[in-house]
């Protein structure tokens, strides 16, 4: 198998758990906002919030919006969607949100036991088209910053990804050539795709077999595989 010399990491979805981390913070300013009385129920809530957020940020890797759009329309399109126009609230349940949900520490399965695996052969650096004040965030709660020596984001780089721009920016910060590395992702479109353009080798990790017809160098459906590929 090819030796590289580092490795590039996605954040959200690949390491630190969104899904889980996110859930439960919905669920706890579900109960604090006392959206219950507003007539949002709390599963329909969380259906809502998965269904919003998922386009925002589709919209945004496609360049379509800027991120602050996200912040400031994401919670009053979700309560839009049960006829709440409290503009006002949506503002500060999103300033709570952005806050609260960070700091929870859940990761996917085998996350540190193959960071741990790694650490010791490979410098490890995050891409991220995340928002840079809260990345720290998440990597120092969930316990995973000591295995990385950078964090890339798209504001820090000017470009995000799929963006050739932002793969090159990490690779001249930290002294790599492109086919020195590998990214290991979960979005075909952002991670491998950006990798792609920037001649960068593939590692997909797609936990819920989604059929493709990309050409990547490997693909995965649990990171346990990367102890037998790195």
């Amino acid at each position: 198998m090819k030796k590289y010399k580092s490795i590039f990491f996605d954040l959200d979805h690949t390491l630190w758990d969104f899904e889980t981390n996110s859930r439960e913070a919905l669920t706890e300013l579900h109960h604090s906002f006392q959206l219950a009385r507003k007539g949002i129920e709390l599963q329909a809530f969380l259906a809502a919030f998965k269904k919003v957020n998922t386009g925002l940020w589709h919209l945004y890797d496609t360049g379509k919006i800027k991120q602050d759009v996200i912040r400031l329309q994401r919670f009053h399109r979700i309560f839009q969607e049960f006829d709440v126009e409290e503009y006002e609230l949506s503002l500060t349940f999103s300033s709570e949100y952005v806050s609260q949900s960070p700091k929870k520490a859940n990761l996917l399965p085998h996350a540190k036991e193959v960071l741990d695996h790694l650490h010791s052969t490979y410098p490890m650096h995050i891409i991220t088209n995340g928002f840079s004040e809260i990345q720290g965030t998440k990597m120092a709660s969930s316990g995973i910053e000591k295995y990385f020596q950078s964090v890339v984001t798209s504001e820090k780089a000017g470009h995000k990804k799929p963006s050739k721009e932002i793969f090159d920016y990490a690779l001249s910060t930290n002294n790599l050539l492109a086919n020195e590395v590998v990214m290991i992702g979960d979005n075909l479109a952002t991670d491998m795709g950006g990798a792609k353009n920037a001649s960068i080798d593939t590692i997909y990790f797609n936990p819920e077999k989604i059929a493709h017809g990309e050409q990547l160098t490997h693909e995965i459906e649990s990171l346990i595989e990367l102890k037998y590929i790195l």
